[in-house]
């Protein structure tokens, strides 16, 4: 217990990288070799990341497995690692995402083989590396690295567009973590004239008096970069772009992990690094979540493109997550970090689904099929029960998401969980609509004739998925336990901290018009 597990778990996908680059790819066998490797490399990164689950200890509301050694020790930044219940099953998720990823892509890449599995391999690093970076340094470095192979998956094995996608992915990004990093120097150099003490370690810089002019820019400019990643509305119009031009496996990353990475920037950068800023910009965020949540439903519904419309339905569903998080309820936070496993798990799912159609028919367009039920009956149940996951239907991971959140939610705004709500039933009418007219009716299209069904290495990569939707869906306190005494801990963290600088009541009279839902959260 004692090993350091999170950097081997870490850096092990780089390992398979290095195999890979000693291997040819002059021909079929060689390529299959190199998917070989990527696919047992990330398999045991899976096995590795359950020596994870084993050492955890769900009741201390802290950091552990810690690793800490100096790394440019004159500037205070150190190679620090670290996981609490809140970053523990997004780890996982990670890990648990990329084989199947890896699998899916068998025959859907067979140009540059290789250079696409070196391109998954060192994004798995860099996701890995951000969700256990605890040194903001550090941190920043796995962040802008996650940059670079998702530029390349969506620019080289992407769409007819997907130059366009690419730049405009890289551009919105840039931007946002170019203003993150001046506040990264701001933060630490405040904290370097009250202490004398130049450090990027996390910890030490919780807590940190900063005034409450730069600590409101600080948050916003944190903020930028991490909605602009999740994405909240109105910074989210690179998202539909880069899902539809990337492949399938830069699909299932993107809205799998990727995007979690934006609110894992909020609860575990942002909100308590700069409280008051936190509190200043609470009720406008709620309000973003809350359009982000029925604008991303209204726009998925008259999609024409099937990839497309799932893309704005992440946008719906993250809205669900951040308001999860600024309700600041056990059960709104609980409810985001489950909610972000399960959007990983179904749009993943969802994902990967299209791929498989678009490998046979080589389109997305919702009017070019029609009544494939019957020729593709496995292909559309699978599609069914991952759509029920997707709308929140009882018995599956979605509702339960979705339920804490709102629970949450109707205990600080009652207003704000009735608007939410109706992202509940939007999301049910664009999804069951969307099915109806693909699967059901008569075939109109004669090339759907002669589609075929999914075959065996298409029901192996989706049916660990399944079992997933109903395992959180049935049994939710197997996953919600291993997180209820770092939530405590962080809620508590953030009001003490806004309690202590007075910023609840400030932010109340700088924020006209939306004043009843800061007056509930701070009696909450």
């Amino acid at each position: 217990m004692n090993a350091p597990i999170l950097t081997y778990v870490t850096f092990l996908p780089l390992l398979g990288v290095l195999f890979i680059l000693a291997v040819p790819q002059r021909d079929e066998a060689g390529k299959n070799v190199i998917r070989g490797i990527a696919l047992v490399t990330s398999l045991l990164t899976f096995l590795a990341s359950l020596r994870i689950y084993a050492a955890f200890d769900p009741s201390v509301a802290g950091f552990q497995l810690l690793e800490d050694h100096p790394w440019i020790p004159s500037y205070g930044i150190h190679y620090k690692l670290g996981l609490d219940g809140l970053s523990f099953w997004l780890i996982l998720l990670t890990t648990f995402l990329t084989p199947l990823t890896i699998l899916s892509t068998w025959r859907a890449i067979d140009k540059r083989v290789k250079e696409f599995q070196v391109a998954l391999l060192v994004l798995e690093t860099a996701m890995l590396g951000t969700f256990v970076a605890l040194d903001l340094f550090l941190f920043y470095v796995f962040w802008e690295l996650m940059l670079i192979p998702m530029y390349l998956i969506i620019g080289v094995w992407g769409g007819e567009r997907r130059i366009y996608a690419a730049i405009k992915f890289f551009l919105y990004t840039a931007v946002g973590s170019l203003l993150m990093l001046v506040c990264i120097i701001g933060l630490v150099y405040f904290h370097y004239d009250s202490t004398g003490r130049m450090t990027f370690d996390l910890l030490q810089l919780y807590g940190t008096h900063i005034p409450r002019n730069y600590e409101i820019a600080f948050f916003a400019a944190f903020a930028l970069a991490f909605a602009i990643k999740v994405p909240m509305f109105p910074l989210h119009t690179w998202l539909p772009d880069a899902h539809v031009e990337a492949p399938t496996a830069g699909s299932v990353i993107l809205a799998g992990i990727l995007l979690k990475m934006g609110t894992y920037g909020f609860f575990r950068f942002a909100m308590p690094l700069f409280p008051q800023g936190s509190a200043f910009f609470a009720p406008l965020i709620i309000v973003l979540s809350i359009i982000g949540i029925i604008y991303g439903a209204l726009v998925a519904m008259v999609q024409p493109d099937i990839k497309k419309l799932v893309a704005y339905s992440s946008v719906s569903h993250l809205g669900y997550c951040m308001l999860g998080l600024y309700v600041l309820t056990r059960q709104g936070v609980e409810g985001s970090v489950l909610q972000m496993i399960n959007h990983g798990i179904s749009t993943g799912a969802l994902f990967l689904l299209v791929g498989i159609v678009y490998e046979r028919r080589h389109t997305r367009l919702i009017k070019e099929y029609g009544g494939i039920a019957r020729i593709v009956p496995i292909y559309s149940t699978i599609f069914l029960i991952v759509t029920l996951s997707s709308i929140g239907f009882p018995t599956t991971n979605g509702f339960i998401g979705e339920f804490l959140i709102l629970l949450g939610a109707f205990k600080v705004n009652k207003v704000a969980a009735v608007l939410a709500a109706t992202g509940v039933i939007l999301g049910a009418v664009y999804m069951l609509w969307m099915v109806q007219r693909v699967f059901y009716g008569e075939v109109t299209n004669p090339k759907n004739l002669t589609l075929t069904d999914m075959n065996l290495r298409e029901v192996a990569y989706m049916l660990p998925l399944l079992v997933l939707i109903f395992w959180i869906g049935l049994y939710p306190n197997f996953f919600l336990k291993k997180m209820h005494t770092s939530v405590d801990h962080f809620i508590n963290q953030v009001k003490i901290e806004q309690t202590s600088q007075g910023s609840q009541m400030a932010s109340i009279h700088e924020v006209p018009g939306i004043e009843a839902a800061t007056v509930s959260m701070a009696k909450e």
